[in-house]
């Protein structure tokens, strides 16, 4: 499958919705509360494995969990899209933020 650059699936995801007249309902609540739906369904995958388990996934159980990743990614970028919000550039300067807050331990 064609590899896309973040901006090229960004582009792809706003024809998708356009599409199918989805943006009326695209409201950065909505996509918001749609999100935190996919990152518990995410979460569901590992409830109850032990920390070594949840490493070890694999076969239909980690295309189980692909697909979830997959649902928050592009959720999150429809609320980017929404809020015109480049998220490399919002996690690029999230992690300066971190490495100020939390330096590491030379």
């Amino acid at each position: 499958m064609n590899k896309d650059s973040l901006e090229q699936l960004q582009q792809r995801l706003i024809e998708f919705s356009n599409a199918r007249h989805w943006e009326k309902f695209h409201s950065p609540k909505n996509l918001s509360m749609a999100l935190s739906v996919e990152v518990a369904e995410l979460l569901e995958h590992f409830q109850w494995l032990t920390e070594e388990e949840s490493r070890k996934i694999n076969g239909h159980k980690l295309d189980e969990v692909k697909e979830e990743v997959a649902d928050v990614l592009l959720y999150l970028l429809q609320i980017c899209n929404q809020l015109h919000i480049d998220p490399v550039d919002a996690a690029q300067k999230k992690l300066l933020k971190n490495a100020v807050k939390y330096p590491a331990n030379d």
